[in-house]
């Protein structure tokens, strides 16, 4: 059931959206939805009773999860440049194509190869402590024998610069509050090349989440290209506040640090795309997506698995209805969408001289718990279709 709301939204918005096409920019305003919109937005109630019965009741209950169980536990992590990640991506092809959808085909793309290898960080002083570390996407490793270095603690990149005297030669630790998924994110992105800059040897980073069971988190970060580039990691919540702690008592922290992080050259992967053809504007599209790689250090059940699955699931359910949609529905699975959104940026370049075709894009890859709502860019007539559907 988790994934059945998201996928009710990537159906239900493309279905409502069909009729802003219609509209010209001078039939909308700022506050009323015209009377042809809004009736043919009540016009679509027996198709959304079809579809919510369908994945509540009928055969697409629990669908989309069985599918993604069975994905995630044939193939696990599908880190992008990987043979699993291509080998994953063969078998979405195959299954779209037995679910009966029209052009189902592969991008090719472009894509990073980084490899994390072996990983390890210790204190020191002022006693022996394991620290649980994961290194980030695009980091650079350390010597083969490691970096044997001091450590300050410092809880944001204002208190970095007041300390900026202190930082040379050191391993910089981030226990940075967290103030929201965006606002927090910046330090695993960019706390590398911000200590880097003052002379720091690597960075510790505290993991971007609201909560920890000493759980450590990674994601990707990025260099400054003009600064020295230092291997920087995630630490756990408990952590990073321990080593605070410590650091607060004028205790001295001397940290080892070993990663085998190398970025490797570029190398093919592929965009996974099907469709619906629409039956009365075949050339104008709306796309449903995820991404379907994912880091290495789990099963990318829920990042993104989840996306890609319950994306699917919105056009089998359109499929196994005998809906006919009036314009293209189609499906895309970004590939290497961790590294910064490459398989997007270069289906985007592939495509521009379309973009006018592009009724909607949605994109499902915050989670697939019940949704809170939706991002939305667009114009002010979209976004009243999106609040009246």
């Amino acid at each position: 059931m988790a994934g059945l709301f998201p996928s009710l939204l990537l159906l239900l918005v493309p279905l409502s959206l069909t009729a802003l096409a219609e509209a010209s920019p001078s039939s909308t305003h700022d506050k009323f939805l015209p009377d042809k919109i809004a009736r043919e937005l009540a016009g679509y109630q027996d198709v959304v009773e079809q579809i919510v019965d369908y994945a509540v009741n009928g055969p697409g209950q629990n669908q989309s999860y069985d599918r993604l169980a069975t994905f995630t536990d044939a193939f696990g992590s599908r880190l992008s440049g990987t043979q699993n990640l291509e080998n994953s991506i063969d078998y979405m092809l195959e299954y779209l194509r037995k679910d009966g959808l029209d052009n189902v085909h592969g991008e090719d793309v472009n894509v990073t190869r980084w490899l994390r290898n072996q990983e390890s960080a210790r204190l020191v002083e002022p006693r022996d402590y394991v620290i649980a570390i994961s290194s980030l996407g695009s980091s650079v490793g350390t010597p083969e024998e490691g970096i044997l270095a001091y450590a300050i603690v410092v809880r944001s990149f204002d208190e970095l610069v007041t300390r900026m005297d202190e930082v040379t030669g050191k391993i910089v630790v981030f226990n940075q509050d967290y103030e929201g998924y965006p606002k927090s994110a910046i330090y695993r992105v960019a706390s590398a090349s911000r200590a880097a800059e003052f002379g720091a040897v690597a960075t510790l980073i505290r993991s971007v989440a609201p909560f920890s069971i000493h759980s450590v988190h990674t994601g990707i970060q990025f260099y400054n290209e003009s600064l020295p580039k230092i291997p920087t990691a995630c630490i756990t919540i408990e952590d990073a506040e321990m080593l605070y702690r410590m650091e607060q008592r004028g205790t001295r922290l001397r940290i080892q640090l070993i990663m085998g992080a190398e970025n490797l050259n570029m190398t093919r992967s592929r965009n996974t795309v099907a469709e619906i053809t629409g039956s009365v504007y075949p050339e104008q599209v709306v796309v449903v997506s995820g991404h379907i790689d994912s880091w290495d250090v789990g099963q990318g059940a829920m990042d993104d698995g989840g996306g890609v699955f319950i994306s699917w699931q919105a056009l089998t359910t359109v499929r196994a209805l005998g809906l006919k949609p009036k314009r293209t529905l189609r499906l895309v699975l970004w590939t290497d969408e961790e590294a910064g959104g490459v398989g997007s940026q270069q289906y985007y370049d592939a495509h521009k001289t379309e973009a006018g075709n592009y009724s909607v894009l949605l994109e499902s890859d915050e989670g697939v718990f019940t949704p809170y709502g939706m991002e939305f860019t667009g114009s002010g007539a979209a976004m009243m279709v999106i609040t009246a559907a």
